[in-house]
């Protein structure tokens, strides 16, 4: 779909209250919609955020819509996999995607996506954000994001730090903060969150940095938090300062989560999915859970402000991937 058709469709989306259904007219739901089962295509494996997310919404999405929710793990590449798969789906209404940070830059770290990110996906929302989190293990002497910066100054390349892979958010913050920083610290590249997560409450890495859903529940416990990475103080760790805070200044980075349809799916329902999606998220059982243990803010925005979203997302953080030569691999 060329982009000017794509924001087209999105304006009005946004431009027609959500829930609306008039019969008789061309924003009318198509009849025997949904026609079965609607599958959620999650790329990546069970218990990660992004599974954990789904699973939580999924009765209340199926009261909401009617209908069987079936989550479908397509994990790999990042997320890539299969995100190519819901992006190849019939644009029916019967499948959508929900993805994590790494949709953004996956374009700029993986050559060749097997999708347009643009022309073959339509914005559905932005569910939430969450600031990830520098932690040291309970092991490690620092107490402050500033001692670390020290201790890194004083012994280059000889401190680690864990994320959930190359070309993760977690990665690519922290190569800001280096620059920015002036210090050098190792990277210990995982295949996900479980592993990366083990690893930290092992203590075999100096500095574990992921959200707090993706760091196990552990902050606080094995974990001791440093500083968060986004631009203001989260709600879930309002004593926790920012990286900015902690003396590197122009850092803000948040992970996200959002959901997604094929392109050429039929507006009113991306319009009724939405709906449906917003009411379960802001059910009090689903709101509470998100903020503890997952740490998520809640955002729950229109298809519009997602479609904006995502296009500084991959410009921002597509830059940093170029300027500092980061692979997948």
């Amino acid at each position: 779909m060329p982009h000017f058709a794509r924001r087209a469709l999105l304006s009005a989306a946004a431009a027609v209250p959500l829930a609306a259904h008039h019969p008789g007219r061309a924003n009318e739901l198509p009849p025997g919609w949904p026609s079965g089962p609607i599958r959620i295509v999650v790329p990546f494996p069970p218990g990660g955020s992004v599974d954990t997310l789904v699973r939580l919404v999924q009765a209340r999405l199926q009261g909401e819509l009617g209908a069987p929710i079936v989550v479908d793990n397509r994990p790999g590449a990042s997320g890539a996999l299969g995100t190519a798969a819901a992006a190849r789906a019939a644009p029916d209404g019967q499948t959508f995607v929900f993805v994590f940070d790494t949709h953004a830059v996956n374009p700029s770290l993986i050559p060749s996506l097997g999708f347009d990110t643009k022309r073959d996906l339509l914005p559905v929302m932005l569910i939430g954000t969450a600031p990830m989190l520098v932690t040291a293990h309970r092991s490690r002497p620092w107490g402050t994001l500033g001692e670390v910066v020290a201790a890194a100054k004083a012994r280059p390349d000889t401190l680690t730090y864990g994320t959930i892979g190359n070309g993760s958010l977690a990665h690519l913050t922290m190569t800001l903060m280096q620059k920015a920083g002036g210090f050098r610290v190792v990277h210990v590249p995982y295949r996900g969150g479980g592993p990366m997560s083990a690893a930290a409450a092992a203590g075999e890495l100096d500095l574990p940095m992921a959200t707090n859903a993706g760091l196990g529940g552990q902050v606080g416990q094995s974990l001791r938090p440093l500083a968060q990475t986004g631009a203001r103080r989260s709600p879930r760790f309002p004593d926790l300062p920012t990286v900015s805070e902690a003396g590197i200044a122009g850092i803000d980075a948040l992970a996200w989560w959002g959901a997604l349809a094929p392109a050429r799916t039929p507006a009113p329902i991306l319009r009724r999915f939405h709906s449906a999606l917003r009411s379960a998220l802001e059910t009090p059982e689903v709101r509470g859970r998100m903020a503890d243990p997952l740490g998520i803010d809640l955002v729950a925005s229109t298809p519009d402000d997602f479609a904006g979203f995502l296009d500084r997302q991959m410009e921002s953080w597509g830059r940093v991937v170029r300027e500092n030569d980061i692979r997948s691999d």
